[in-house]
């Protein structure tokens, strides 16, 4: 078969860092955390009371309120994101060969937990008609695909936190075998909601530093708790090579590979040995046809939680030896927090803009490394660093992983 090469051509982006590349961009080499206390609801009786919310977002910019009150906002976010992302890539309509692959972890959370407090207080008539359409999971590939009447390629894949970087790289393969010219892919993620900030807190997922917002997510740090819960969306254009030469259309990177496994061990814990996502990143450098001494920075998972650091240390080690010691490597969650289905695709954004700004995001809070946890995990300050060759690690409940590994674009 005669496999076609895959570029990104477009980049959207909402975070409580920015609502578009550029302020992304800058606030993320600045170590700024958008780690505040609650305010989407009353946190007070809650154990957790922060999270990394989208403030202020700008929805007028995009649709009108009553598209708005359609939308549940993780699809706000995700069609937000794939509205600056078409405009990025000069792409002005879909066609039969144009798709979209758009996941999330949770959907529409927010509308059915609204819902369900009116079908309590008022009966099923109150009941918005509405509410399937808005919480199902596919919304917001449906409601992109809608709007730009793309027909063709369209998937939605389900992996928890590693949704959106599965999403990219289905999006990638369906490109490389031909069955797509163009696709719209990434995730999006609005869970900052009761029901939900009990539910991660009663499992002891989150960060309980309440009083400390900013400083709450630290990846790496011997005194990590816990994720902090983050919100919003990714969305980014893959396309042919060929099809990005003939729009001429502003390439970011190619998409060198990408590989994906399963722990197969606990739906919540990883696997003790890290060793499902050992031979994932070494398929992704075998089809990439990479060494390991040319991965110039890695965009790590890095949550903030004590196993989850832990263990990701440990593979890169494994997989790299002597040479982890020498790899930038930065988790851009400890200023954005964990967007769950959304983190693969807002971390792939802040993946491949090193590739064209040579400069290395930094992992805040980093105060007191962890024994355990002793690369360069670029503490408190970006670092200015040629990168051509990147890679992007995710990792979900129920033990699924992905890897995807980028290189800054060469004729």
């Amino acid at each position: 078969m005669d496999y076609k090469r895959v570029v990104i051509t477009g980049i959207g982006v909402i975070t409580s860092i920015g609502q578009n590349k550029e302020d992304f961009w800058e606030n993320l080499i600045r170590g700024h955390s958008g780690v505040t206390r609650i305010s989407l609801f009353d946190p007070s009786s809650f154990p957790v009371r922060i999270a990394s919310e989208v403030k202020d977002f700008c929805w007028k910019d995009y649709f009108s309120s009553k598209e708005a009150n359609r939308l549940d906002r993780f699809t706000q976010f995700a069609l937000a994101a794939a509205i600056q992302a078409a405009h990025d890539a000069n792409l002005r309509e879909g066609g039969e060969d144009v798709g979209v692959i758009v996941s999330s972890g949770v959907g529409g959370l927010g509308t059915l937990v609204a819902q369900q407090e009116i079908l309590s207080q008022r009966g099923s008539e109150r009941v918005s008609p509405f509410l399937v359409p808005m919480m199902i999971v596919n919304a917001a590939c449906a409601q992109i695909a809608i709007h730009f009447r793309a027909q063709g390629y369209s998937s939605v894949p389900v992996t928890a936190c590693a949704s959106s970087l599965h999403a990219l790289g289905e999006a990638y393969q369906a490109i490389k075998r031909g069955q797509a010219r163009l696709i719209i892919t990434g995730g999006a993620e609005a869970p900052i909601v009761p029901l939900a900030m009990a539910a991660f807190a009663n499992m002891k997922a989150l960060s309980f530093r309440n009083e400390e917002p900013q400083k709450a997510s630290r990846p790496f740090d011997l005194y990590r708790d816990g994720f902090v819960m983050g919100e919003g969306a990714g969305i980014l254009i893959l396309e042919s090579l060929e099809s990005a030469l003939e729009r001429g259309a502003h390439i970011y990177a190619e998409i060198l590979s990408y590989a994906c496994s399963t722990d197969a061990y606990h739906i919540t814990a990883p696997e003790p040995s890290g060793q499902a996502v050992v031979r994932m990143i070494r398929k992704a450098l075998k089809e990439a046809a990479l060494s390991i001494e040319e991965i110039d920075y890695i965009n790590a998972h890095g949550t903030s939680t004590p196993l989850n650091d832990k263990i990701e240390t440990m593979v890169l080690k494994e997989v790299f030896r002597d040479q982890a010691y020498a790899i930038p490597v930065s988790s851009t969650k400890s200023m954005i927090g964990h967007l769950l289905g959304a983190a693969g695709a807002v971390e792939t954004i802040a993946t491949l803009l090193p590739l064209e700004k040579n400069i290395i995001p930094p992992t805040i809070n980093l105060e007191n490394p962890d024994p355990d946890c002793d690369l360069n995990y670029v503490p408190q300050t970006a670092i200015f660093k040629e990168v051509k060759c990147a890679m992007k690690l995710s990792y979900g409940f129920g033990g699924h992983n992905a890897c995807l590994i980028l290189r800054r674009f060469e004729d």
